[in-house]
């Protein structure tokens, strides 16, 4: 099979059940807990979030394939990039597959008032319903960031194992170094990607938070504002590697080439 052909099967899935999604105005691609339907997932459904970072960071992509631990890296990682309010898309399939460029793009977005606007436009019942909301997030964060890096800090040094091991192999050719050395990037920029969210994401609770204390005080502020504080120690403790200068969009990218059959 070419590799127009294998692309085209990769791609083909994720489109095929959006056309069908976009027929159906009444049904809906997440299930419980704010996930997507299990019979709509499959095992590379996150795999972009690596290349993305890297090309974002304008740093070159590998063609190497995943390890289980990247790949599951790659998947732990997309819900603490996405923004909180994003998680009941009723697009939430091309979301996740990284398919529609337009909604995509929002990921590198910073705006530190976005959630706090979200949180007024959708949860106008009450202030208590908005500060419940405010909490559950910040929970939701906290559950996730720690199998999050404890599978990154697996992949970091299993990455210097691998930096390590390629001045001692003999006969390992161009294509194979290059390719090496970009996913260890693309593992690193990911783990990047994460932290540099998750900073942003603080500060739009703390904004969130401030700006409600203001409007309206409520007795829960002091709760929410606790588990916000235990939120960013944890981040702190979990720093594993320097942030880079992400750039606005993706950038053009030199991937190894392997050379062509004989």
């Amino acid at each position: 099979m070419s590799p127009r052909a294998r692309r085209c099967c990769r791609i083909a899935p994720p489109l095929a059940v959006l056309l069908a999604l976009s027929g159906l105005a009444d049904c809906t691609s997440i299930g419980d807990f704010g996930r997507l339907q299990p019979d709509l997932v499959t095992d590379g459904i996150h795999d972009w979030v690596g290349r993305d970072a890297a090309r974002n960071a304008g740093a070159p992509v590998s063609t190497d394939d995943l390890t289980e631990d990247e790949r599951m890296l790659r998947d732990l990682a997309f819900p603490l990039i996405e923004p909180p309010y994003d998680r009941q898309r009723w697009d939430a399939l091309i979301y996740e597959y990284g398919v529609d460029r337009l909604f995509h793009r929002k990921l590198w977005a910073e705006d530190p008032t976005a959630y706090y606007r979200h949180l007024v436009a959708q949860y106008d019942r009450s202030p208590s319903v908005r500060y419940n909301k405010l909490m559950d997030d910040i929970r939701n964060d906290i559950v996730r960031v720690e199998p999050f890096f404890a599978v990154a800090r697996r992949v970091v040094d299993i990455d210097r194992r691998r930096e390590a091991s390629m001045h001692y192999i003999a006969g390992l050719s161009p294509a194979e170094r290059a390719n090496a050395e970009a996913r260890i990037g693309e593992n690193s920029l990911t783990i990047a990607w994460v932290q540099h969210s998750l900073a942003a994401r603080c500060a739009a609770y703390r904004f969130a938070l401030e700006h409600l204390i203001v409007t309206e005080p409520e007795r829960e502020a002091a709760d929410v504002d606790s588990t916000l504080t235990q939120l960013q120690q944890t981040i702190v403790a979990d720093n594993l590697v320097p942030a880079p200068r992400f750039a606005g969009g993706p950038v053009a990218v030199v991937a190894a080439q392997t050379p062509p059959p004989r």
